[in-house]
């Protein structure tokens, strides 16, 4: 064989190659997709304190492993206590002034039935002194002297009756329904809610990490002073649009990551993102901003779904962790092996790269 023909006949197994490889990577892209660009998530609660002040104790470490509930940092409970303690004195002055509220109501409504007894007393001696009038046995200015002393009397049963109402106005509801009650045991609730803010703790299991807070440092309420990494994880991954079209919710996945060559992680597909900041529009006011580009193919978009893991990670990566991610879609099962074949293959490149 001449040199022009064995030149001839090694462009035409690269051609086949290329050709063979080009269509292998059409099909792979459809009904085995793979992408590099998949990071593991694990959930960061950015901790901050219900209330302002200055921090009096740090309990955690930097990296150091919490549960929940365990104490984080404690802020100086001076003010608060003494914001208690006022509570307790507006608790115990809403009693006494119920009390004394109680009191006048029983005064008042005693006068209320000693006015009503000599109301009764005058209109007895109104009705004789009229009796006698008709008689010619008084004069008519003692007559007008009865019925004054009656309407007199009147006046003050109705003062009376005006002051208990006034009364039981001011004192409102009895026992725990009682207004004035009420306030003082919501202000003593708030307090005691306030003084119990103070402590710091954990809402779920995690890592701090990043940790700047120090003893004396003020904080202010609802600014977040401590990173908590989550002792989950999810793996987050995004594949270009047409990569998707055949992939299903609970389709299986095979994880690689970059810091664990040679292994393989089995999973699933547990959720699609709906959408990404290229698809969202604020209302700013604003004309609509056309991106300009002079490229002939575009780049392709991308769409990020969530692979959840089958089995717990006996070390948990950090968040952010880079890994690979191979699709398996359940309706195509003749492509298992080929997508078995290149999630092995990844792992044992990362032994290199």
């Amino acid at each position: 064989m001449s040199p022009d023909q064995q030149f001839t006949r090694w462009v035409k197994i690269a051609l086949s190659v290329f050709l063979l490889l080009f269509v292998y990577f059409l099909l792979a892209d459809s009904f085995m997709p793979m992408t590099p660009e998949a990071r593991a998530m694990r959930p960061v609660t950015s901790i901050a304190p219900e209330l302002s002040g200055p921090v009096q104790d740090v309990v955690v470490g930097d990296h150091q492993q919490v549960t929940q509930g365990d104490v984080l940092f404690r802020l100086d409970p001076s003010p608060f206590q003494i914001a208690h303690s006022q509570a307790q004195l507006n608790r115990e002055q809403a009693e006494q002034e119920n009390a004394r509220l109680n009191a006048e109501l029983t005064a008042a409504r005693a006068s209320l039935s000693s006015a009503q007894a000599t109301l009764d007393e005058r209109s007895g001696e109104r009705r004789r002194a009229e009796s006698l009038l008709g008689r010619q046995g008084i004069s008519r200015q003692q007559y007008e002297q009865q019925v004054a002393a009656e309407h007199t009397a009147q006046a003050a049963v109705a003062s009376a009756q005006a002051q208990i109402e006034s009364l039981e106005v001011q004192l409102g509801e009895e026992g725990d329904d009682n207004l004035r009650l009420r306030q003082a045991n919501n202000a003593l609730e708030k307090a005691e809610l306030d003084l119990a803010h103070t402590v710091v703790k954990a809402p779920e299991s995690g890592v701090i990490t990043n940790l700047q807070l120090q003893p004396g440092h003020y904080v202010q309420a609802g600014q977040p002073a401590v990173a908590l990494v989550a002792s989950t994880v999810e793996v987050v991954a995004d594949f270009r649009e047409k990569s998707l079209r055949h992939v299903a919710l609970g389709d299986e996945a095979k994880v690689v990551f970059d810091a664990l060559p040679g292994q393989i992680f089995e999973g699933h597909v547990s959720a699609f993102d709906a959408g990404s900041r290229a698809g969202q529009q604020a209302a700013d006011g604003q004309l609509v901003d056309i991106p300009a580009s002079d490229r002939w193919v575009r780049d392709a978009q991308r769409a990020r779904i969530h692979v959840a893991l089958d089995t717990p990670l006996s070390e948990l990566p950090p968040s952010g962790a880079r890994a690979t991610v191979q699709l398996v879609p359940g309706e195509h099962a003749m492509a298992k092996p080929f997508a078995w074949l290149q999630a092995h293959l990844i792992s044992w490149l990362h032994y290199v790269y």
